[in-house]
């Protein structure tokens, strides 16, 4: 490494060092030694207009309110969201819906019945992407279709991401934020990226936000969706810092896992 962390971008710092103890540390956890200060520089959102966000809490999270990463409701019984949350042990999730602040009780919760990760998650670059069925189906709420196309992902599209993540100090903690994050472009990550000795998959991952900095996705953030037309493109996954000037967030590109994901979306799980 060339002096800068890479961040995944779920809010588990504690975990990371007991699982180290334990010797099971994965790329995943080893990344995230520390917690860091939700979405930086965004605005406040409400669950009532986008009610297929989901906060994804777990007993094991370092947070009072027990948040770890976000979700996107894609089937009223299925989750998409970052294989890099779905490490800990399946009985200690519970997905909410409807809860602009977690630290209120609002909403509809479920615990989770089955998980899919990618495999190849850990081993190659990219594919941080996983599918969480719901033990009892959020049902009555909207859900948020997939992006299949690869070519969405172009230079100057806004997509728009959301999540409870760090925020820096620039909004309370815990509250349900969003921010446009202009798609940047493969070749300008895999530059500022392989600077830092990171490969970045550009088949696989959706570069966006600010060259600039002061505006980004966070801890906790991870898995949460980046939304394009009305379309579930890109998840949370990891960045280099938050908000760092030349560092933008680094997404998984839904389109390129689209065929997966919906095989795992509309049938069994691995857990």
């Amino acid at each position: 490494m060339t002096g800068k962390l890479k961040f995944i971008r779920s809010a588990v710092a504690v975990l990371a060092l007991v699982a180290a103890s334990a010797g099971v540390v994965g790329n995943a956890q080893a990344a995230n030694p520390k917690p860091t200060p939700t979405i930086i520089g965004g605005t406040s959102a409400t669950t009532g207009k986008v009610p297929w966000v989901i906060a994804l809490n777990n007993e094991w999270s370092t947070l009072p309110n027990g948040q770890l990463c976000g979700a996107a409701l894609v089937r009223p019984d299925k989750l998409v969201t970052a294989a890099h949350c779905v490490d800990l042990p399946i009985e200690t999730y519970l997905a909410v819906q409807g809860r602009d602040k977690l630290s209120t009780t609002v909403g509809r919760t479920s615990k989770i019945s089955g998980i899919w990760a990618d495999p190849e998650y850990k081993k190659k670059p990219g594919h941080d992407v996983a599918v969480v069925t719901l033990a009892t189906a959020f049902t009555g709420v909207p859900t948020l279709p997939l992006e299949p196309d690869p070519a969405a992902d172009a230079v100057g599209a806004r997509p728009t991401a959301y999540g409870w993540g760090d925020t820096k100090g620039t909004a309370p903690a815990g509250t349900f934020q969003k921010l446009i994050a202009p798609v940047l472009g493969d070749a300008y990550c895999e530059q500022v990226y392989k600077d830092d000795n990171y490969v970045k998959d550009g088949k696989g991952e959706i570069c966006a936000g600010y060259k600039e900095g002061g505006k980004d996705t966070c801890q906790g953030d991870s898995g949460g969706p980046l939304v394009l037309n009305g379309r579930l493109f890109g998840i949370v996954s990891w960045g280099v810092g938050c908000a760092e000037p030349g560092h933008p967030g680094v997404y998984a590109e839904v389109a390129t896992y689209h065929t997966e994901l919906m095989q795992h979306i509309l049938g069994m799980t691995d857990r």
